[in-house]
């Protein structure tokens, strides 16, 4: 069975990152580490924000493919498309392409945790890696989310800014190996916080 790339280009960069974050980055740090340290955060309180406001696209998309699919004669609209469903229920085109975007909103919470505790965990120790690798996550979450959303309903069209899209997966692993490799330096006494 083949190693899938990300994971390799992930445990192949993380430790060549952080072993020169720690013997040579720490003139940089010492330097400028209130302003690195911020880097991560930031990012982090970003993405969430961006979240937020990409959660009001698929409200506006309920709306619009309800409309859509009551225009068609389609019936039992309201209970089909409406709150408290999070998916409208049925496999029309309009139902399909809400369920995109909706999917689109609905990913990022399957990821966004792990991404954001493992790169604050991470900057403790590694604060350059880890702001990479978030910005890494950010920008690629931001592409796979507007694929989706953007896909019509073919959700096999979600990686349709492939090249940008996967930056996510390496972001989400490269941030979880450095969450623990801070966590098990702090754990060890081998790196303090203070």
């Amino acid at each position: 069975m083949a190693i899938p790339t990300p994971i390799l280009v992930v445990f192949g960069s993380v430790p060549i990152g952080g072993y020169l974050e720690l013997t040579k980055g720490s003139s940089l740090i010492s330097a400028h580490g209130s302003q690195i340290a911020a880097i991560t955060p930031a990012i982090v309180i970003a993405t969430g924000f961006w979240t937020l406001t990409h959660g009001f696209k698929v409200g506006k998309a309920r709306t619009k493919y309800a409309e859509l699919a009551k225009k068609d004669g389609e019936k039992d609209v309201d209970e089909r498309f409406m709150l408290p469903n999070l998916y409208a229920q049925g496999t029309s085109k309009h139902v399909r392409a809400f369920n995109c975007i909706q999917r689109s909103h609905q990913h990022i919470f399957e990821t966004f945790t792990t991404a954001a505790v493992g790169g604050l965990a991470g900057a403790l120790t590694f604060p350059i890696c880890s702001a990479v690798f978030t910005l890494m996550y950010a920008v690629g979450r931001y592409y796979l989310s507007k694929g989706y959303s953007e896909c019509e309903g073919d959700a096999s069209e979600r990686y349709k800014y492939k090249k940008i899209a996967v930056c996510m997966w390496y972001g989400l692993l490269g941030n979880t190996a450095l969450g623990m490799a801070s966590c098990a330096l702090i754990m060890s006494g081998k790196k303090t916080l203070w």
